[in-house]
């Protein structure tokens, strides 16, 4: 088995990286209901692993236009915000027919990388179903290359979520 070379792009020396950092300081979450159907499970009713994934990026996606970033903005600045990094943690199944919330927040911003906590539990709370956290980095659309800094409307606009 030959292997592929890599060429995934990587973060510039952080003497590039126009530095500034935030970190989340409330408990302030942005809540997104989700409620499993049929084709988000497997054939026994639990749902499939990769359906978190989706309900947590419909998440981060509604809290980031709720501050005023639509990703269809990002695309008209030429800039993505790809995961970079995931780190999931299952606690429990849900099942089909069951609604849950998923909650996010940003965690912390450092240069282009920003820090997503996750929590999805039932609506009372009670029940505690994944935790998670995703690491996303600024790329220019077109080129394909990790920016050097957010564009300013977004970064200004994450800082709301900072306090």
């Amino acid at each position: 088995m030959s292997e592929e070379p890599q060429t995934s792009a990587q973060l510039p020396p952080s003497s590039e990286i126009q530095s500034y950092s935030l970190t989340a300081t409330t408990e302030n979450w942005f809540t997104y209901p989700v409620r499993a159907h049929p084709n988000h499970t497997d054939y026994s009713g639990v749902v499939w692993h990769g359906t978190y994934l989706a309900w947590m990026e419909e998440a981060r996606v509604e809290c980031l236009r709720s501050i005023g970033i639509d990703f269809a903005d990002l695309v008209a600045l030429g800039c993505d915000l790809p995961v970079v990094e995931l780190s999931l943690r299952y606690h429990r199944p849900i099942r089909m027919g069951m609604s849950a919330v998923v909650k996010t927040r940003m965690a912390e911003m450092e240069g282009v990388r920003i820090n997503w906590d996750y929590r999805i539990q039932s609506l009372d709370g009670e029940e505690l179903y994944l935790t998670g956290l995703v690491t996303l980095v600024a790329v220019d659309r077109e080129k394909g290359k990790i920016l050097r800094q957010l564009p300013s409307t977004v970064k200004d606009a994450l800082v709301k979520l900072s306090t």
